[in-house]
Order: C-alpha cells, then structure tokens, then sequence
C-alpha cells in the first residue's frame, strides 16, 4: 500500500511513488496492462463483495496493475491510507455520493462548485430520497446551521468553479465530526501541491484526474482518496458495481503526467500571478479573481490552507459577449475552450444565468452576491505554462 512506503521529496513521489516491485530485469517506464482477465492458479471468488488486499489480479473491474500503480501514487501524494480511480471526475464523484448516501439521509454542500456535481446532488440524490441542502460554505456559521441528526456527509469545493471561493477545511471538519458526519472536498483546482485535505481533517478528497493532475488534456480520468475503511465498500460497490472504471492506458498517460505535476504546478502558479496582475490593471477588466492576489476576499485563508495559488483565474469585462466573439476568432495562443488544468491554456465565458439560475439555482442574497462577482458572465482562464509574456499579449489583443 503507498501509505506504507517510505516518504520522499514530493518531486520524488510524483515521479517514483507506487512503482510496481519487479524481480530480474524491469521496465523504467510503468506497464500498460491492458488484459480484461487475468490467468489465476487458485480458486478466487467471483463476487467484489469478497475482495480484499490479497485478492489476485482477476478482472479489471475489480482492479489492475496499471491503474493500482495510479491509485498507489495519488495516495502517497494525498497522505491517504488508500486511493480508487474512476473513469471521470464525476464517475468518482456520483459513486461516492451513492455509495455514502440513502434514501432518508441528509447531505449539506457547497453552493457554487462543479456544476456537473451540482445538478446530480439537486436533481438525481433528492429523486432518490436523499435531502440537500446547499449552502455558501465561505461562512462557517452557514454549515453549522444547516447540520442535522440525518446529516450523512459535507461536500465542498475548494477553491470552487468559478467564483474561486476558498472553503476553511479544518473549520468545516470540526463541524462535520461534532455532528457525526463526513467530509468530502472536491480539490480538482488545488490538486495535491497545494493542499492536502485529509491532514486538515477531510475523510475524503476528490479529484477529476481529467484536469490538472493528468495535466495534458489527452485522458479522462477520477479519483477518491481516503483510509481502508471507507475505500473498502467503495471499491466493492461504488467502484466495481457502478461500473465506473477507468481504462488501463488512461491510467498510464495520467500517471506519466503526474511525474511532472510539481513543476507544472509551479509554473501554473507563477503565470497565473503574472496574468492576474495584468488583468487587474487593465481598463477594460471590471473584476479579477485569483487566490494570490491580495485583493481576493478570502487570501488569508488561501495563504494559510494552499502551498500554491494555482493557476485559475476568473474575470469580468464590461461587454462579455463580445470578447468572447473576439476571443474565438483572435485568440493565437489561448484555447477558447472548456476545461482546465492542461499544459496549455484555456479560456471560456460561463454565463451567469447558465450557472447562477440553472446549475445552482441561487436565489435571493445569494443570487445578488454571485451577480455582484460575475456580472452577466465570467471568464474562467485555465492558465498554462507557456511564455506569460506571450499570454498576456494574446490577452492584451483581443481586450
């Protein structure tokens, strides 16, 4: 288990953690093992119900050499007991709200997070009989007042998608545990570089591997990170009964981007610092958000929880429809595209009625906080690691 390895620089993790143990000769590189079956020589149950750490390799449903190096890896990078990988972020994101929630249980959750993750808690958990209640987790008075007896789970997001709201995660666990439930932090922005929830007392983190930690745009991917105990039924019903389950060589491009996720994360970082302070200067910019800067509402508590800012950013202009006209059509380094976390960077408008009214349905203070930040719309700028000179003319251009 990667919990039990000796610990390394995080450079060094990112590039050798979960490696597979090989006698003789051996591959540098991690195997793709892209068999379904596997050839056993002992009788070995044919029900998930019964796995356990000893099971061999049988199905890849249940598991895989290539994609427990994956999971191996993550978990060292996390600080967790154990780690499961998904074929999306949102494959490990519904599989651990099924898995944890039922009819009759109560789950409190973030506002404004991942729109996929907030439509399914919404429309799908409440069909199913669980009750939601989303809250504006900034305050940590909003989550204390909206625990139950029948609170099951706290889902947050931070820094969340797209208003870049910073979630105070220990704050959030002494809550969740007075009242007996878990934690769950969606930390697809932050990634492990920047912060590590289950130190600040998460019991589960969640990741869309498709992002950042991949970092290449090229492979689909998720993951939860947690102890054995709640990994256990996890893997045994939201793993390999949801079906969920990722292809071995997605597996491996993520875990070839994971090798240099430190340095990316770093480079992110500082152009991003350097495209936030553009933004905020320019005329034509009504509003910037970015952790780093120490005009964001929340940089104490960004400064106290992230090692690193990252490399989202979020703005506004006056006409946004219009720049993003001439985004698609001028932009010659920047994607106008959906996404984030890639090498290369990213650009797109979420509309504030799509998001705001739709995904999130906000009403009353909440719905005039969001439109004070957003406008009609804002740009949500997955930084990447090329040139910050040549971003920031890009940029300067169609602005």
């Amino acid at each position: 288990m990667a919990a039990d390895r000796k610990k390394y620089g995080i450079n060094t993790e990112a590039v050798h953690a979960g490696e597979a143990r090989h006698t003789g000769n051996r591959p540098s590189a991690p195997d793709i093992v892209m068999s379904s079956t596997f050839v056993v020589d002992e009788e070995v149950s044919f029900s998930a119900n019964n796995l356990t750490e000893d099971t061999p390799w049988m199905y890849t449903r249940w598991g895989n050499p290539t994609t427990r190096e994956l999971e191996e890896r993550l978990a060292v990078l996390e600080n967790a007991e154990d780690c499961i990988a998904f074929a999306s972020g949102m494959a490990a994101t519904t599989a651990l709200l099924f898995q944890v929630l039922g009819q009759g249980d109560h789950l409190v959750i973030a506002n404004t997070n991942y729109p996929g993750t907030a439509e399914f808690a919404r429309d799908t958990l409440m069909r199913y009989g669980v009750d939601v209640t989303p809250v504006n987790t900034n305050d940590l008075a909003n989550v204390e007042n909206a625990m139950r007896p029948e609170t099951k789970l706290v889902w947050i997001e931070t820094p969340s998608n797209p208003l870049l709201r910073i979630a105070d995660i220990e704050g959030i666990s002494k809550i969740a545990k007075a009242h007996g439930a878990l934690l769950a932090v969606d930390s697809t922005f932050a990634t492990p570089i920047a912060t590590r929830p289950l130190d600040l007392g998460a019991d589960f983190v969640v990741h869309s591997l498709t992002k950042a930690i991949g970092g290449h745009g090229d492979a689909m991917g998720g993951s939860v990170c947690g102890s054995k105990e709640l990994m256990a039924p996890l893997r045994s019903e939201g793993l390999s009964h949801y079906g969920g389950v990722i292809s071995p060589f997605n597996a491996w491009l993520i875990l070839r981007g994971i090798a240099t996720l430190p340095m990316r994360m770093q480079a992110h970082e500082q152009n991003a610092m350097a495209l936030a302070n553009f933004l905020e200067q320019h005329p034509r910019v009504d509003g910037v958000i970015y952790p780093g800067l120490a005009s964001h509402s929340q940089h104490e508590l960004a400064a106290r929880q992230m090692d690193n800012f990252g490399g989202m950013i979020s703005f506004r202009v006056a006409d946004g429809k219009a720049l993003a006209e001439r985004m698609m059509q001028q932009l010659e380094v920047i994607h106008y595209a959906v996404s984030l976390g890639h090498h290369r960077s990213l650009v797109y408008r979420m509309l504030t009625d799509e998001l705001a009214l739709g995904s999130y349905a906000l009403e009353g203070e909440e719905l005039e906080s969001y439109r004070a930040l957003a406008g009609d719309g804002l740009f949500r700028f997955s930084v990447g690691i090329e040139d910050a000179e040549d971003l920031i003319a890009d940029l300067d251009r169609v602005l």
